[in-house]
């Protein structure tokens, strides 16, 4: 397995590449498996940092709210499209306030989460429309899980 530290938006993650199976590649992520599929077979060769193929992420049994995967960051999506919207800290989601195909403006609240006794709005970055919902009332998740995704 190839060994890499990689910082995106000013967190580590310590990456653990493993070998590819046709165009499923194993990858550890802190600590955690994960299997992800790529665009391209890679013939059983091990996934090197100079390849750079499209990444699906597939997390095989990973729990909601695990480490985005090293090839993610909301910062390399262009406002608006597919910008996923990310949870800020650690909590139990106390609400969803927004709807899938529902417009959405830059600064408007999109979920609520609580954490330490504490309720903290959760705001889109972008103007756009909700395409996806990937958190509900009474999840409990994890800094940097998936909450909406705005298009």
């Amino acid at each position: 397995m190839k060994q890499y530290t990689f910082k995106i938006n000013g967190k580590e993650y310590q990456v653990a590449i493993g070998e590819a199976s046709g165009k499923t590649l194993t990858v550890n992520v802190n600590g955690a498996d994960y299997q992800v599929e790529l665009e391209q077979e890679m013939a059983g060769r091990t996934q090197t940092a100079g390849a750079s193929p499209a990444v699906a992420d597939k997390r095989a049994d990973a729990p909601l709210g695990e480490a985005p995967a090293a090839t993610e960051t909301a910062a390399a999506a262009p406002k608006g499209a597919g910008l996923t919207v990310k949870s800020p800290l650690p909590g139990i989601i106390i609400s969803i306030d927004v709807k899938e195909g529902q417009a959405v403006k830059r600064g408007q609240k999109v979920a609520v989460i609580e954490a330490m006794k504490m309720e903290n709005d959760i705001l889109a970055e972008a103007d756009g429309t909700v395409t996806a919902i990937h958190a509900a009332k009474g999840d409990s998740v994890l800094e940097g899980a998936d909450i909406v995704t705005i298009g």
